[in-house]
């Protein structure tokens, strides 16, 4: 009899190792020889796959690429991200839930695997640094940004296209952004760009080395070397590679390869902007100056923004 016992057991053990291998398999393709390094197996052994707290959040902007940004993390083989947002830190209601439900929403790991999670309303809402740092207070942290001035008429072309789609009218950009010829402060999408603000609250919390700054436009362009630095900054081996990319010359931006399948982000990305006058624009980069010097002395780098 103890000796069946042992031999069920030693089946099952046997059974759970080749699954492990056959989930790492699958996430890399099949092939030894994708960009992807094996996973030992063992670990699987002694800690069973289970949903774990992020261990790095991409906490914003809006608009400034953190979808982006996600996905091309994502192709590193030690880590794994929530494929949506959470706005459990920013949403009351969820906020409410606990740190269960938190849990809950992200993807399952082994140990080893690094979760990252990202949700862009985290960085401007004011409530959410300390909730953070009450979950871990070792939580790494990605702000990917882009020229304020873009990420603006990006934010408002994605709220115009959503409304349009429900049948409903929206002023043009210039309404909102003017009043009486001058920039209106009061405007949500304006104050969303205002970096320095928002970040001042995070710094209040976190220090700046826990704090890195991804460029969303040196992204756009050349995506490989900004991975390698968030490589870095997250403490991972270097296993994303130039080879993970290629320029897709239809959609106008990288695209994602590997293992031999390409992935490319949805229609939204690279969506023409709503238009905006020269002499508006003008004015918008002109208020902007300030705010930016502000930001780049915050984070000791500056950045070719208008």
């Amino acid at each position: 009899m103890l000796w069946t016992v042992l031999l069920a057991l030693l089946v099952l053990l046997l059974l759970q190792t080749q699954l492990s291998v056959c989930l790492r398999e699958l996430r890399s393709g099949g092939s030894s020889s994708s960009v992807y390094s094996p996973r030992s197996s063992s670990s699987s052994f002694y800690n069973a796959t289970q949903q774990r707290l992020p261990g790095a959040i991409i906490i914003g902007v809006r608009k400034g690429g953190t979808r982006a940004l996600l996905e091309m993390l994502n192709l590193h083989p030690d880590v794994e991200v929530a494929k949506a947002e959470v706005h459990y830190f920013n949403v009351e209601e969820h906020y409410r839930r606990g740190l269960a439900w938190y849990r809950a929403q992200m993807p399952f790991t082994v140990p080893g695997q690094l979760t990252v999670e990202k949700t862009p309303g985290y960085f401007a809402a004011p409530q959410v640094p300390a909730r953070v740092s009450d979950m871990n207070p070792a939580v790494r942290l990605l702000l990917i940004v882009r020229d304020p001035a873009e990420r603006l008429i990006s934010d408002y072309t994605q709220v115009l296209h959503n409304r349009l789609t429900r049948h409903k009218p929206y002023k043009p950009l210039e309404e909102l952004l003017l009043h009486k010829g001058h920039i209106d402060p009061g405007y949500k999408a304006l104050q969303r760009s205002l970096y320095h603000q928002h970040l001042a609250r995070w710094l209040e919390v976190f220090p700046r080395e826990q704090i890195h700054v991804v460029d969303g436009d040196a992204l756009i362009r050349d995506p490989f070397p900004e991975l390698r630095k968030a490589e870095r900054f997250l403490d991972l081996p270097p296993r994303i590679n130039p080879s993970n990319f290629y320029y897709n010359t239809t959609k106008g931006f990288y695209c994602l390869l590997s293992a031999g399948h390409d992935k490319c982000l949805d229609e939204s990305k690279g969506r023409p902007h709503a238009p905006l006058s020269t002499q508006a624009l003008k004015k918008l980069c002109r208020y902007f100056r300030k705010p930016n010097k502000l930001f780049f002395e915050m984070v000791g780098r500056s950045f070719a923004w208008c």
